[in-house]
């Protein structure tokens, strides 16, 4: 039997990357009967969104110093300390770590998307359950002993009830509480624009609408996943993210609005939306990116000139008519991508020898146990503990429920909008200080700390700007440093998705499939 070469093929699309816009992409051509070259330069599937083992984590560390500039992470390193007793790391495949541990709201429009395809029945979905906001307790004065002090954490209240049976909030608290939360939703989306300025700080208007004591702001705060301050958070961008969180709750069971998918969350979906693909046609290479893309300089055999000639990095020259890709997995000519709007965060992964299993009460009486939960570290917390900050911490912990690690243990994931050392110094504080303040006898066991680039939650791509600097090339934005899955990205998939389909197609069609035959079937 003849084996096909690439050359022997007119792609339609070729698509560069398996990171999650990409992977989207081909499971919306996976039943177009478009000819779909799917490509990465790595040599595993997700992108900036990829999960890792131990070892695959180790060989990740070593390909960013390797190669700085190929992937939209830097400064990264594995921290192995001394674990006592009993406390020890299993094997390398018992872990799943994630480099975006993004939450995704019930409300999100990708979560549709995933049941008109089909696809949903590859994926488990757990509840992230409770946030919870550090405070320092009585006696804490910023010393290196304070470390003997407990955290006080503050389950933030997710109801009318929830409030109410709060035992810690005064009555006059809660009356304010519930008047803004009132006040977020009888507000129509555009009503009171103009008696709002929604560009001042959130903080300016928690004071001067609400008269809101510093014991709520922080908690409102959380609930918005701001990697800023109060000071330095505006007002519409708060707004509409608590409305987000609020509006959410309840939609696929009480007392949870996000939720988080099993065995690496955007990893898993881009797994299965490559699998999709394949299934429908596709043609997968691992460890083979783009080297150049160039517009033919006379016609092509089929008498047109619409096809581009895509250099693969082994000297390998195919045809298509589209390519697509991110900044980092297509040529820097091709692209009109700038740098000048990409913003830094830290990050860190920490594997711990307990499961904190206190951040995991149910979400209501009979509901599930959450598998995740959100700890925040408001900027006057990192003070009390001489770590001075303008910008809050947010610490993400997932449970051995999620396939991420094995049980007894925890995964925590740490972020804030600081790189560079003086952010991890932050993020390793913070991470000690919740372990002790939850199961002073936790140990951390291992942790891998980096820097990632991407746009600020804040920003919006239009979709006109994917257009490439060469025609029928199209680019996705680096990846968004919201801790929440940004929706943008089904409007640019579906954007590139027309394109590369026919311009006239019927948004309507957009990932909605019928179910394939038990012949074939993704699940195989």
């Amino acid at each position: 039997m003849q084996v096909e070469k690439l050359t022997d093929t007119t792609w339609d699309v070729i698509i560069s990357g398996t990171g999650l816009p990409q992977s989207l992409l081909a499971l919306s051509l996976s039943r177009t009967g478009k000819k779909v070259l799917h490509v990465d330069k790595q040599s595993y599937y997700g992108g900036s969104e990829a999960a890792f083992s131990l070892q695959e984590a180790e060989e990740w560390v070593k390909t960013i110093s390797e190669e700085p500039g190929s992937m939209p992470f830097e400064s990264a390193s594995i921290h192995l300390p001394s674990a006592e007793g009993d406390n020890q790391l299993s094997f390398s495949r018992a872990y799943t770590l994630s480099l975006a541990p993004q939450l995704l709201y019930s409300r999100s429009r990708l979560l549709p998307s995933l049941v008109s395809s089909k696809v949903y029945r590859q994926l488990e979905f757990q509840a992230v359950g409770s946030w919870w906001v550090c405070k320092p307790t009585t006696g804490v004065a910023g010393s290196s002993a304070d470390q003997s002090h407990p955290t006080s954490l503050h389950r933030v209240p997710s109801s009318r009830e929830d409030v109410f049976a709060d035992e810690e909030m005064t009555m006059k608290s809660k009356r304010t509480l519930m008047k803004f939360l009132r006040h977020l939703t009888q507000q129509q989306d555009d009503a009171d624009a103009e008696d709002q300025n929604l560009e001042s700080p959130f903080s300016q208007f928690l004071e001067s609408n609400f008269h809101m004591s510093p014991e709520l702001s922080d908690p409102l705060l959380s609930l918005s996943l701001s990697p800023n301050s109060l000071e330095g958070t505006s007002t519409g961008y708060a707004l509409s993210r608590i409305k987000r969180h609020l509006g959410s709750i309840g939609v696929f069971g009480a007392g949870f609005g996000s939720v988080l998918a099993k065995w690496g969350g955007a990893a898993e979906i881009s797994q299965i939306g490559c699998r999709a693909c394949a299934v429908g046609g596709g043609v997968y290479v691992l460890g083979r990116g783009i080297k150049q893309i160039e517009k033919p300089t006379q016609e092509s055999e089929r008498g047109k000139t619409d096809l581009l000639q895509v250099q693969l990095s082994d000297d390998e020259v195919v045809c298509s008519r589209f390519v697509v890709g991110s900044p980092w997995d297509l040529p820097a000519n091709s692209t009109k991508e700038s740098t000048s709007s990409i913003a830094k965060v830290a990050r860190s992964i920490t594997i711990v020898s307990s499961a904190l299993d206190t951040l995991f009460p149910p979400t209501s009486e009979g509901g599930p146990v959450p598998a995740g939960a959100v700890v925040f570290l408001p900027s006057s917390m990192l003070n009390s503990l001489s770590h001075r900050s303008t910008s809050p911490v947010y610490l993400i912990v997932h449970s051995s429920d999620t396939g991420e690690c094995p049980t007894g243990q925890c995964v925590i994931y740490a972020s804030v909008s600081l790189p560079g050392n003086e952010g991890q110094t932050l993020l390793e504080a913070a991470v000690k200080h919740l372990i002790s303040s939850v199961d002073a006898k936790g140990q951390i066991l291992w942790s891998l700390r980096y820097t990632q680039l991407g746009l600020p939650g804040d920003k919006d791509v239009p979709n006109d700007h994917l257009e490439g600097a060469l025609p029928q090339v199209m680019s996705f934005p680096p990846p968004s440093l919201d801790l929440a899955f940004d929706d943008s990205m089904v409007d640019q998939v579906r954007y590139t998705w027309r394109k590369v389909v026919d311009e006239e197609v019927d948004d309507a069609t957009f990932l909605e499939f019928e179910d394939r035959e038990a012949i074939g079937d993704e699940n195989e």
